[in-house]
């Protein structure tokens, strides 16, 4: 009787697995067959999944995937801070007001921006939930209590950017809430199967492969190379593409990394586009177990090198659990190496608005003495 109840328990909780993956709406959507002809005609679209720049491998064998159990099961000291992380609140009012000069950015924790700039309001990777997950109980939880402004009160928004499709980056109840004011979605090839899914408008959706460059007015656009991977679902890993951004106007050029490794489409971004006044890269969520698709610290500040930038910004930290490591020690190895290489980098307070019209900005390293 005993193994027939645990039988059954371990029946129905793959039942309610595979209802949850193909029927719970934040997993998102699928390609039409005519979709998936552009992006047979991408270069970088190969048996049904998109690929890297370079060779990456994802597969893991048994023995990383038991020491990755293991290390998860045992925990890292100091990965969470001991009290909620300080937030500057953004009045919706300083945004909605300002100059076509401006280039303004306000960091909302992990991936997440506000990007001020041409007189115009643009988000990237707005993952703006309290959780990082396809349902509440299944992600971890912010290391801040709310997020500089909430989405209700912002103005319209010009523009959202996305990256790629990770839960992280691309938020099913964001969206919801910011569909109905923002006047365009940009996004990577596939990637807004997901937004169409959602109620989207699709007229308002616009989607891009590397190297494609457009215009909004008087801002250039680009989507560039990354070298990371995709997935929402159990069966669709590397279905859609992934990207960074480049994003340009009359006064400043500036980088988004999205979530990558380390390879050499830095340099060729940076010598076909750079230099770049700012650059916001990806440091946290790393291990050397995978490093081929997230940067290791001291490689985002070779990274800001090979883009030539003037100043650059870690993201991808400061808001969840995703790796095993201190909380703190993305900023920690990336100012070192920063140093060494004497690389501009600072590191302001969520919700901080940073003026890029300044050339120098006083670092505040306010993470070294909060625990």
């Amino acid at each position: 009787m005993t193994g027939l109840i645990i039988a059954g328990g371990i029946l129905l909780l793959g039942i309610s697995g595979i209802l949850f993956i193909n029927f719970y709406p934040s997993i998102g959507g699928s390609h039409s067959e005519e979709k998936i002809e552009i992006f047979k005609q991408s270069g970088h679209y190969q048996e049904g999944k998109f690929i890297n720049p370079i060779y990456t491998s994802l597969d893991m064998s048994m023995g990383k995937f038991m020491s990755i159990m293991k290390d998860w099961i045992l925990g890292v000291p100091n990965q969470t801070p001991e009290k909620p992380l300080p937030v500057v609140q953004v009045d919706s009012m300083t945004i909605a007001s300002k100059h076509d000069s401006l280039a303004r950015v306000s960091w909302f924790g992990h991936s997440a921006f506000l990007l001020e700039i041409a007189g115009k309001n643009i988000l990237l990777d707005p993952m703006l939930g309290k959780n990082a997950g396809p349902h509440p109980w299944l992600g971890p939880s912010r290391f801040s209590d709310g997020i500089p402004i909430e989405i209700e009160k912002l103005p319209q928004i010009d523009a959202v950017v996305y990256s790629h499709d990770h839960y992280d980056h691309l938020d099913y109840e964001s969206v919801l809430k910011l569909k109905d004011k923002v006047k365009k979605f940009f996004l990577p090839l596939g990637v807004g199967s997901h937004l169409v899914a959602w109620g989207v408008d699709e007229n308002k959706i616009h989607e891009f492969n590397w190297w494609d460059e457009f215009t909004l007015d008087d801002l250039q656009f680009v989507c560039a190379p990354a070298r990371h991977f995709s997935g929402r679902g159990l069966l669709d890993r590397n279905t859609t593409l992934w990207a960074s951004w480049i994003i340009k106007s009359g006064y400043f050029t500036i980088y988004f990394s999205g979530d990558s490794g380390y390879g050499p489409h830095f340099k060729e971004i940076g010598e076909k586009y750079g230099p770049f006044d700012f650059a916001m890269l990806e440091c946290g969520q790393y291990d050397k177990r995978w490093e081929s698709v997230h940067l290791l610290p001291e490689q985002t500040a070779q990274a800001a090198l090979d883009l030539n930038a003037k100043m650059a910004m870690p993201n991808h930290w400061g808001a969840f659990v995703l790796a095993l490591h201190s909380w703190k020690d993305p900023v920690e190895r990336l100012t070192r190496k920063a140093e060494e290489l004497n690389v501009n980098v600072i590191t302001p307070k969520i919700g901080e608005q940073i003026s890029l019209k300044k050339t120098i900005i006083e670092n505040i390293d306010w993470w070294v003495t909060w625990k």
